[in-house]
């Protein structure tokens, strides 16, 4: 099934995000950012992630929502094909997947897994990548339940000259 049919479940459904959704994803990308002890996002952040979701001809970035029976927004995913030099080949990047704390547990972690699975075949991609911090326990037990197999690197950021 295509990333673009709904995944739903009595309680909730994964749809992609539209405009009128990313002030509550900015939302919920600041709390993502505290929860993972992270410098917030810098103010803007909604009109920054249309322009990354809605571009023409095609967006660099894909924004999957969970969306409860009454339309709350209660976390998202974010995922973009980037390169892999060893395989020379494309893969899936998921950078964010967030809940907020209500909505953990009830198995949308996973709705959003299927879905972010479904965006990678539909883009021809075979293979998704993403991290965690090691803390986060809860993610870890999450991510080895799907089965997905992890790697020890650590991150790094460094600023471009002149930023």
């Amino acid at each position: 099934m295509n990333a673009e049919h709904a995944r739903e479940t009595r309680t909730a459904r994964v749809r992609h995000a539209r405009p009128q959704d990313l002030a509550r994803v900015a939302e919920l990308a600041a709390e993502h950012a505290a929860y993972e002890k992270a410098t917030a996002p810098a103010p803007g952040l909604a009109d920054r992630l249309h322009g990354l979701l809605f571009a023409t001809p095609a967006p660099r970035l894909r924004c999957l929502v969970a969306e409860l029976p009454d339309a709350t927004l209660a976390g998202y995913a974010t995922c973009a094909p980037e390169l892999s030099t060893w395989d020379a080949a494309e893969y899936l990047h998921m950078d964010c997947l967030y809940l907020t704390e209500a909505a953990r547990g009830h198995g949308l972690g996973a709705l959003l897994m299927t879905a972010v699975r479904a965006e990678a075949a539909a883009l021809g991609l075979g293979e998704i990548q993403w991290q965690t911090p090691p803390w986060n326990e809860g993610a870890i037990r999450f991510y080895d339940r799907l089965g997905a197999t992890s790697k020890e690197k650590r991150r790094y950021s460094w600023r471009a000259a002149g930023e």
